[in-house]
């Protein structure tokens, strides 16, 4: 890597218009990753990729004038001081606040290398395009730290419908179906064993439910996560990254398994049962207020449909363990 202050005048032109070619690039990529969900900030994005491109053909014409058309190969990570950026396929997914302090921090650091280039030349003409680049830089800045503030109400108010859409897309509906699982499916399998008998009429020991419940709440987690993540690429319905939404779902399961088996630890099998039941209300009622919150259901046909199927599959343990 070369340091700043070893660039000559046509290496540091040629720096600046690889520069302004990356930042249109990555601002194209932000107005593509913005355009359906959120059109007016994309526009704005959109703007500052066209004020990008400006800059280059200013900064190329500048260069073909004093040096010709040859235009070496110097990019940001051949300099020290610079701070590399991550393409943004690497970075999805992006959400608005983080495209608004990206393209932030990208302005700033350009109008310091504008001040810092103008301070190295010794044409007066490139030095001067190189201010204006510089002041150009600071209102683009200024644009992004204040991004948020320049979009009308309407438009704001469309923007968080759309992000509570894509929150509901991606992380709620999967972690709903695997809590609702874990809660539900488990509760066979944990309560037929807590109401199994031993063959001398006893109650079993604690520690045989709490496995049966440990082992059915890890399997389905392993087994909601792989169906989730393998169910679509998300790249059709919206629904984000496959493998994000398959360990939301995965880990969600776990949990809704895990909080019913966790009272058997306690010694007295009994006793940890009336607390297990306890959690399981606590888990079905906690189901029903995200279906009714996030998923717009009518708080009574929301707790009425958990509760009978958490119900059943309850009867269905006990029916099952005391037979």
């Amino acid at each position: 890597m070369r340091s700043f202050d070893s660039l000559s005048e046509r290496e540091i032109l040629a720096l600046a218009i690889s520069s302004e070619e990356e930042d249109s690039r990555i601002y194209g990529d932000f107005v593509e990753g913005l355009r359906e969900n959120y059109p007016a900030t994309a526009d704005m994005f959109k703007q500052m990729q066209a004020a990008e491109v400006e800059h280059r053909r200013a900064l190329y014409d500048r260069y073909r004038a004093k040096y010709g058309e040859h235009l070496p190969l110097i990019r940001r990570q051949d300099v020290r001081g610079f701070v590399r950026r991550q393409p943004v396929w690497l970075l999805k997914p992006l959400g608005l606040d983080l495209m608004r302090k990206t393209a932030e921090s990208m302005e700033m650091e350009t109008r310091r290398f504008y001040l810092k280039a103008a301070e190295r030349s010794n044409d007066a003409s490139t030095r001067q395009l190189l201010n204006e680049l510089a002041e150009a830089e600071r209102g683009h800045a200024h644009l992004a730290e204040h991004l948020e503030g320049e979009i009308s109400s309407d438009t704001r108010k469309e923007e968080e419908t759309a992000r509570r859409r894509l929150f509901v897309l991606q992380v709620v509906q999967p972690g709903l179906a695997g809590l609702m699982d874990g809660s539900v499916s488990t509760l066979a399998p944990l309560f037929a064993a807590a109401f199994a008998r031993t063959p001398g009429g006893g109650v079993v020991d604690h520690w045989i439910p709490f496995k049966i419940g440990l082992a059915a709440s890890a399997g389905a987690g392993i087994s909601m996560g792989f169906a989730e993540a393998l169910s679509d690429d998300g790249s059709l319905t919206g629904r984000g990254h496959p493998w994000v939404r398959g360990i939301v779902c995965g880990l969600m399961t776990t949990i809704g398994g895990i909080g019913h088996t966790m009272p058997y630890l306690l010694a007295n099998t009994r006793t940890a049962t009336e607390v297990a039941i306890s959690v399981v209300v606590v888990e079905l009622a906690v189901i029903s207020w995200i279906r009714h919150r996030y998923m717009d259901s009518p708080w009574f046909s929301a707790t009425l449909q958990v509760m009978v199927g958490g119900l059943l599959v309850f009867l269905a343990g006990v029916l099952i363990g005391s037979s």
